[in-house]
């Protein structure tokens, strides 16, 4: 099946979207976390504690986070709940790890944080290996959505978990009409003031809009193999946790 969010890519190019997923956040990695924090007014370290208590419920020992970017879920998964196994982070962008590995080398936790290049389309793990698999603001991001639950349906563990945190599209009419000036308005501007990408934070908010969301998302999860697929909407539904089980 394809969805409306495949089609959404970075820089319109003839290029794969993975290839533009990969420049783009290549181009802002030295940014990202500043403008995480910004436009989200740091609610998204909130957002991070709730789901990794959530997935903290199961006892995970060995945890694979996808699309860990600059790997601040990571950092939080091994601080909190300090797998026996360590956490595994892997993404595309090579610009974004170097972060990742700078950020846990200061904090002194590299032999527990690891860090791989990798395509979540094909992951490079073998089957059952993982405990829990986690992607923080990555989904939407997915070239194929349904082959990236499948593959991390793939690596968990039977009763393993997976916990997906994403971007989402408030409901509420009043506040969903406050939050489009918003993303579509303010964040490109601040974007392209910080990040010198033109296009990258004007890609935010059109994948936001296009990505599968509540039920819908349930669903995928549920055809990729996922149990008991549940979802939460967090900060008047501006971001979703969802969580399967193998």
């Amino acid at each position: 099946m394809d969805y409306k969010a495949e089609k959404i890519t970075p820089y319109g190019s003839g290029e794969s979207k993975t290839g533009q997923v990969r420049q783009m956040f290549d181009s802002i990695a030295p940014a990202y976390d500043f403008m995480n924090r910004a436009m989200t007014m740091g609610i998204d370290k909130w957002w991070r504690r709730k789901a990794v208590k959530m997935v903290g419920k199961y006892s995970p020992t060995k945890i694979l986070d996808v699309a860990t970017g600059t790997g601040d879920f990571a950092m939080q998964l091994w601080r909190t709940l300090h797998p026996a196994n360590g956490v595994t982070g892997i993404d595309l962008s090579r610009q974004m790890l170097d972060v990742a590995v700078a950020k846990v080398e200061k904090a002194g936790i590299a032999g527990n944080c690891t860090f791989n290049e990798g395509d979540c389309m094909a992951l490079k793990f073998a089957d059952g290996q993982f405990d829990a698999v986690t992607v923080a603001f990555g989904v939407r991001n997915f070239e194929h959505l349904e082959q990236g639950y499948a593959e991390m349906h793939r690596v968990l563990r039977p009763g393993g978990v997976l916990c997906v945190l994403e971007l989402s599209t408030p409901v509420n009419p009043a506040i969903k009409c406050l939050y489009d000036i918003y993303t579509r308005t303010l964040i490109p501007l601040v974007g392209r003031m910080i990040s010198h990408d033109s296009r990258a934070y004007s890609y935010l908010p059109e994948s936001i809009a296009a990505v599968p969301q509540g039920d819908e998302m349930c669903g995928i999860m549920r055809r990729a193999g996922f149990k008991n697929c549940s979802f939460r909407r967090m900060t008047f539904g501006t971001c979703t946790i969802y969580m399967g089980e193998k």
